[in-house]
């Protein structure tokens, strides 16, 4: 008679043991004609999973994340089940969900078309209306290799061959179709809907390894309304408008090239904006008290060792042997530079919190495959700090740090920001009652932004409790970009220390801070956010001066030098070209303002403002001008 307790702690009491549908229909009518799947003590089940002891459940819709998940996950499936339909011999190998849909990895020698992705749609659509009744099988992993082997499925048999000897597996059944998984599903085909698309193929090695066969993946979306999947395609065709490689060409800011991969190749422009947005935050964290530093590139690997980071990310690290058969290593990060710095000297408990800043460049190995523009790259600066302080000061360092953070954001735009919280992980270093100074330090920290917030339980790194910062841009896409964390255990491991108040040396707290995480990421988010056209104070090229004739071209530089000298990026453009071609031109590559010049502005001073994307016009006062747009050419914060 299992006793079931629901997420509100009602209790229902039934005589005999009840599948997950029983429960919802208990519930209400309209609860399970709405539910998906169950959790029982906190494990996701099928509906139909048999609960014969007392249990807490909880029962998810497609409102749910777990629901909409379990939707995407079952798409997956039908996908690959149409595939096979359509084209026999065609193997499967896996098919996971990921952010706003799913893929699925296929061998087959003939390349999927446009063509092929429309027969597929439709054959997947059919499938629903065929409402499949779906199931759950085990099997004895070794009958479940014969099996898939003799299908012709060398990938899944290859999959289930690295299960250890002795496990059985879990195979799910749409039909007589059937799939290696661990599940959970839905009750049938019909339960996901028709709320799907498949939007693109690509090329994917078997298991990510680059040495193996080439498989083909065809990626989809799946959501739980039409209003939904077509909100979400309306943003991926406004995503593809905004696509920072695309404008960033446009605004001739950056290239990349074969001969340096995930390496970006700065343009004139480009690295304007890139130390304009190093000038904003250095002038910030100087206001805040920190030190800025740069530590070296390239670390003996002694240090990578001492610090855990050979271990961790060895793979991911460049290394080099000297010709004395020394090994050094490109430095991922910069953190045990950091520490080094800190160590030079006796420091005192007088001396905390000690905030010391760095824009570093930091090379990490990335699969060419990827790579992604500005996004996801192999070289990048990080706008590091790392903050020393004692167990007593972590409370307020955090809050000092959250504050700054918002703050930078909203100088930037967004102010749509979304904390994550990960606390202690099960495999992790420190004493507990330090963990729990630092993880009620970060969350009264997130607590007092007053904003929303997630936990992550047990996601936290095996050195302390972090927190994300993620903004949300104007097209309602999440950027993971700073973190905050609390480590507990790189200082100690690199002989960091302090004399406190008593005496004694004792081991600081070290706090690692993120603003924009990569500056490269930053502005190709900045770029996307704004579709190109960035706030004034940020602009590469704030205005472009442009004589009507070169009758004018005298006047137009006298103009271009005044801006300059009052801290404005201004060209003058003196080229052969008809004004409405200028104008064409310098809008594409979005500069904010062009000052048109001819002989009424000659004759008043004055200058005669074209705004991007107005056809609308002004002439204003020069003095004026310079006036109001050096006081504008400022963050709003400072």
């Amino acid at each position: 008679m299992p006793n079931i307790t629901l997420p509100d702690g009602k209790k229902i009491n039934f005589e005999k043991s009840i599948s997950g549908f029983e429960v919802a229909e208990k519930i209400s009518k309209s609860l399970s004609k709405q539910a998906l799947l169950i959790s029982v003590d906190g494990e996701l089940k099928d509906l139909n999973h048999n609960i014969s002891k007392d249990s807490s459940i909880k029962i998810f819709t497609s409102k749910d994340k777990e629901g909409l998940e379990t939707i995407r996950h079952d798409t997956a499936h039908i996908l690959a089940m149409a595939v096979q339909e359509l084209f026999p011999g065609t193997q499967v190998t896996i098919g996971p969900v990921i952010e706003d849909g799913f893929y699925y990895d296929f061998a087959r020698k003939e390349p999927f078309t446009t063509e092929d992705l429309e027969k597929i749609e439709n054959k997947m659509k059919e499938i629903v209306d065929r409402d499949e009744k779906t199931y759950r099988e085990v099997w004895k992993r070794n009958d479940a290799i014969e099996h898939f082997k003799k299908k012709g499925e060398i990938y899944k048999a290859e999959i289930i061959e690295n299960i250890p000897e002795g496990e059985d597996v879990s195979l799910y059944f749409h039909g007589d179709w059937h799939d290696l998984c661990r599940g959970p599903h839905l009750s049938s085909t019909g339960k996901i809907g028709k709320y799907f698309k498949l939007t693109k193929v690509s090329g994917a090695y078997w298991r990510g390894d680059s040495n193996n066969e080439m498989l083909q993946r065809v990626y989809g979306t799946s959501w739980s309304t039409q209003k939904e999947l077509d909100d979400y395609l309306n943003r991926i065709e406004e995503a593809e408008k905004r696509d920072h490689r695309k404008i960033g060409k446009e605004m001739d800011l950056f290239h990349f090239r074969e001969e340096s991969p995930g390496s970006v190749f700065w343009h004139q422009k480009g690295w304007s904006l890139f130390q304009k947005l190093i000038s904003y935050m250095r002038m910030k964290q100087e206001t805040a008290g920190y030190q800025e530093i740069n530590t070296p590139e390239i670390l003996d690997r002694s240090l990578w060792e001492k610090s855990g980071h050979w271990e961790k990310f060895g793979a991911n690290m460049y290394t080099s042997t000297t010709p004395d058969e020394k090994v050094f290593a490109i430095k991922p990060m910069n953190c045990p530079g950091c520490v080094q710095v800190f160590n030079q000297g006796l420091k005192s408990y007088r001396d905390l919190p000690l905030k010391m800043s760095e824009f570093g460049k930091v090379h990490r190995y990335e699969p060419s495959g990827a790579l992604h523009g500005l996004l996801r790259v192999r070289a990048f600066t990080q706008d590091d700090a790392h903050i020393f302080c004692t167990e007593e000061q972590i409370t307020k360092e955090c809050l000092t740090v959250t504050n700054l953070i918002l703050e930078i954001y909203k100088d930037l735009g967004f102010e749509d920001v979304i904390l994550k919280y990960s606390d202690r992980p099960d495999l992790r270093v420190g004493d507990d009652q330090v963990w729990d100074k630092s993880e009620a330090a970060l969350l009264e920290a997130i607590k007092a932004t007053k904003l929303e917030y997630s936990i992550n339980k047990g996601e936290g790194a095996f050195y302390g409790p972090k927190i994300e910062f993620v903004l949300r841009d104007a097209i309602g896409r999440d950027w993971q970009c700073g973190t905050l964390q609390v480590d507990l255990n790189l200082p100690g491991r690199l002989g960091a220390s302090f004399v406190d108040s008593d005496g004694n040396k004792k081991v600081p707290v070290m706090l690692h801070r993120a603003l924009f995480g990569s500056l490269e990421r930053f502005i190709g988010i900045l770029i996307e956010n704004y579709s190109g056209k960035l706030p004034f104070w940020l602009c590469p090229i704030q205005t472009i001066v442009i004589p009507i004739s070169s009758d004018f071209d005298d006047y137009a530089k006298q103009v271009n030098s005044q801006l300059k000298k009052v801290g404005l990026s201004s060209e003058v453009d003196l080229k052969n070209h008809n004004l409405n071609y200028k104008i064409r031109e310098h809008s594409l590559t979005k500069v904010p303002m062009l000052l048109i010049c001819g002989k009424k502005e000659v004759d008043s001073n004055t200058v005669t403002i074209r705004r991007l994307d107005s056809k609308k016009q002004e002439t204003m006062d020069l003095k004026k001008f310079l006036i109001k747009y050096s006081a504008l050419n400022k963050a709003p914060s400072i």
